[in-house]
């Protein structure tokens, strides 16, 4: 049986280095990602395809896009969420009501509707792996202008996904966690990340942590 693999998340560098690593191991993955949002623009920024449609702040758009990968690879076997949140450098005093909607919606709320449609999708299936990959790379300099969104954005993703690990020791699918905070290290990342998710002893509720270090749980 072809193994069926589902990303989405933010378009960023990781995004990109785990769909090159995606199609080093099947002939077809669906990828679903999130351009940053940019002054200008519409609701969606430009995506090259073919890729699948997702508005993170519709709930309606999350079950469409499980359905949409699960129709693309007749079934899903692993869903990776990259969580790799944009830096919105703004005076908190600027924003309008409007665009804290936006940077809510796209970048914290969005995460929830999907993590429901994915594990409703396992829960029916008994059987598939949920990997939650968190960058935590976007660490400006002390001289910009402070980051109002990533790592607000960063903790609430992380919040989830603990929430969820904790949670998942019961359930007929598996949960992992990974984390990095190395920059430009992201195709050793990536392929850590797969290799883990085909290990054999892939414990499910675990959090993996990667850096120049090595690599541990915690």
């Amino acid at each position: 049986m072809t193994r069926g693999i589902l990303i989405a998340g933010n378009e960023s560098s990781l995004f990109s280095a785990l769909g090159r690593e995606a199609a080093r191991r099947v002939k077809s993955y669906a990828a679903a990602p999130v351009p940053p949002w940019k002054e200008g623009e519409g609701r969606r920024g430009k995506i090259t395809p073919p890729v699948l449609e997702w508005n993170p702040p519709s709930p309606i758009s999350a079950r469409t896009l499980v359905l949409a990968a699960v129709n693309k690879l007749e079934h899903i076997d692993d869903a990776i969420l990259v969580c790799a949140p944009p830096a919105y450098r703004r005076s908190a005093g600027d924003l309008s009501p409007a665009e804290v909607d936006r940077l809510v919606d796209f970048n914290i709320k969005g995460w929830f509707f999907l993590v429901k449609e994915i594990i409703s999708l396992f829960k029916a299936r008994e059987r598939g792996s949920l990997a939650l990959v968190l960058s935590e790379t976007g660490a400006g300099s002390a001289e910009e202008v402070p980051d109002l969104i990533g790592p607000a954005a960063s903790a609430a993703f992380k919040a989830l996904a603990r929430g969820i690990l904790l949670s998942s020791l019961n359930v007929p699918y598996t949960v992992t966690g990974f984390s990095s905070s190395e920059p430009g290290g992201e195709e050793a990342f990536a392929a850590f990340i797969f290799k883990t998710l085909e290990g054999e002893k892939k414990i499910s509720g675990k959090w993996h942590k990667f850096g120049k270090l090595g690599l541990f749980g915690r």
